[in-house]
């Protein structure tokens, strides 16, 4: 049912050997076949690169498993379940400019009844391009967040937390929701119930360059070290490689 990895640093570094093994789950070693995507901060805006074909398939994102530098990535490998359709339109991540910042999103489980509780929202800010209810469940946070920044641009300034996990909380009331979302600073890791991490201090290994580093995947991966499993609707947010905030939410 799809899967994510995402990474924060404390500076530009590759994750190509995580990223490598991720990219085999898009079809060969695990059952994610209809798409793929990689979004990462590169010189103050979101690069975008996504396929709907498999992901050990693909030779572009071969090459970017290789080639990325960042400190500030988020990948996904779709499973086609609502709709079973694998279109480019409907391949994660999603990206949108909302309240002054530019957004990624990438979406792991089923939230069919954010559906049409986005299609009702007179308070839309954004329209989805394809037809996933992960796309709509984006514009629906979105929604949410716009709705909760004040008018100062100190307030715009910041992510806010508690806001992050109340929206998080009411959106994974209505089924499965795992995530993991950006707006250029703080990666926005989300665990409803299949989530994990693995925090590395001053680690090198992924390019030459010592940095602090957070890494979150759907399944641990393989040699990279170990991997701790969120806990039940646990929201981690990350910022240069280091944790900004922990909450717990308690999904109905």
């Amino acid at each position: 049912m799809c899967e994510l990895f995402g990474m924060s640093a404390s500076q530009a570094v590759t994750a190509k050997g995580a990223l490598g093994e991720f990219r085999l789950r898009g079809g060969l070693a695990a059952d994610n076949p209809d798409g793929w995507g990689l979004a990462w901060w590169e010189k103050g805006a979101f690069r975008l690169a996504k396929e709907p074909l498999p992901a050990h398939q693909s030779t572009l994102f071969a090459d970017l498993c290789e080639t990325t530098r960042s400190n500030l990535i988020i990948a996904h490998v779709r499973k086609a379940r609502f709709p079973p359709v694998n279109t480019m339109d409907n391949t994660h991540p999603f990206q949108r400019v909302c309240c002054g910042k530019e957004w990624v999103f990438a979406h792991n489980g089923l939230v069919p009844d954010i559906v049409e509780m986005e299609r009702a929202n007179n308070d839309s800010v954004c329209q989805p391009a394809g037809e996933t209810d992960s796309e709509y469940a984006f514009c629906h946070f979105l929604s949410h967040i716009s709705q909760n920044i004040q008018a100062s641009p100190a307030a715009n300034a910041n992510v806010s937390f508690p806001t992050v996990a109340m929206i998080s909380e009411l959106i994974a009331s209505h089924g499965k929701f795992n995530f993991l979302m950006s707006d250029g600073e703080y990666l926005i890791a989300y665990g409803h119930d299949r989530l994990h991490y693995l925090e590395q201090k001053g680690s090198d290994a992924q390019g030459g360059a010592s940095a602090d580093s957070a890494m979150i995947a759907t399944e641990p991966l393989p040699g990279e070290g170990s991997w701790i499993a969120f806990e039940p609707g646990e929201l981690r947010i990350y910022r240069l490689g280091k944790l900004a905030g922990r909450l717990i939410t308690r999904p109905h």
